[in-house]
């Protein structure tokens, strides 16, 4: 685990313009000072991420949502004090003076207050707004341990923060509230089902919704093609598999007898599975897997960020999609 002073550097090197990744309850982070928009520049350039998606800026309390955003509903501030810090992001009508850097050139700015203590330090330590996308290229799965940062970066970042493991291991559910219409645009570490008991039946995305991260076609993707297949679909296929033939699978029931390839049997309730899921993922990838059979998840509550993460890791289309 990072040490105090070890945050302390952090917050320096930050406040010089360099990047920092650092842990949270979702995932692993790549900050940035969220009012310097050249060092929010040096995120894209190390993620390639197309600079019209905006990214998160994390905040130390709902105190400052004031600075980032010009309005902050009372469905908002409920939202707020059910659950930060926690894994919810509110997208909210920018404030003058924030930098289209972070808002991809939006009239919003999306803003969470991370539930993870090594996080809520570098924030108190840093005195401000800290720009933060996952710390992975772009459109590939997102880091859930300090481990995967250095794989995918190397010495191309700054600094790198060590948490542990992150306890929920999905990124943050994303809220719009603007324009007095709740609008759930990213199924994510809180259940829908939670906030609705909050706030009330929310909307979907629409064409005119504020753009988020996470929102294209294909992303969190392994470098092995994944498929997503029913039950049934999944038996027939792996009959007769050999080890040689690098296949691989994700599913919550115990591997057939002879089975050939690496069968991971992920967690039976949805927040075990995403916890799993990226570092899975990423284990595969490393062990040079061919090809990921996913059983598909069921339908039903908690299992809608899941599903969502799933479906766009098996869209083999370029992220830069709409």
């Amino acid at each position: 685990m990072s040490e105090p002073a070890d945050i302390a550097a952090a917050a320096s090197i930050l406040r010089n313009g360099g990047l920092v990744a650092f842990p949270t309850e979702t995932v692993y982070g790549l900050g940035a000072d969220a009012s310097n928009p050249a060092a929010v520049a040096r995120i894209y350039a190390a993620k390639g991420r197309p600079a019209s998606h905006p990214v998160i800026v994390h905040i130390a309390s709902a105190a400052e949502v004031p600075r980032w955003a010009r309005e902050f509903p009372e469905a908002a501030r409920r939202l707020a004090a059910a659950f930060w810090p926690g894994p919810l992001t509110l997208v909210l009508p920018r404030a003058e003076g924030v930098a289209d850097a972070v808002t991809g050139g939006q009239d919003t700015v999306a803003l969470r207050v991370p539930g993870h203590p090594i996080a809520l330090a570098l924030l108190a330590a840093f005195g401000g707004g800290i720009a933060a996308p996952s710390a992975n290229r772009y459109g590939k799965v997102s880091p859930t341990r300090a481990a995967h940062v250095r794989s995918e970066f190397g010495a191309t970042i700054d600094c790198v923060l060590e948490g542990g493991d992150c306890a929920v291991g999905l990124e943050s559910t994303i809220v719009s509230l603007v324009d007095g219409e709740p609008r759930l645009l990213r199924p994510g570490g809180i259940p829908r089902e939670r906030i609705e008991a909050v706030i009330g039946p929310m909307a979907g995305s629409g064409a005119d919704a504020p753009r988020v991260p996470g929102s294209v076609k294909s992303h969190y993707a392994p470098a092995a093609a994944l498929e997503l297949l029913e039950a049934g679909t999944l038996d027939a296929r792996v009959r007769g598999l050999r080890a040689e033939d690098r296949i691989a699978v994700l599913s919550r029931r115990d591997a057939p007898a002879g089975f050939g390839g690496r069968w991971f049997r992920m967690p039976a309730d949805p927040a075990g599975y995403g916890h799993e899921l990226y570092a899975a993922l990423r284990e595969l990838d490393a062990g040079g897997a061919a090809r990921i059979l996913v059983e598909q998840v069921p339908p039903g509550p908690g299992w809608e960020a899941v599903e969502d993460r799933l479906a766009r890791a098996a869209a083999r289309e370029s992220p830069e999609s709409p």
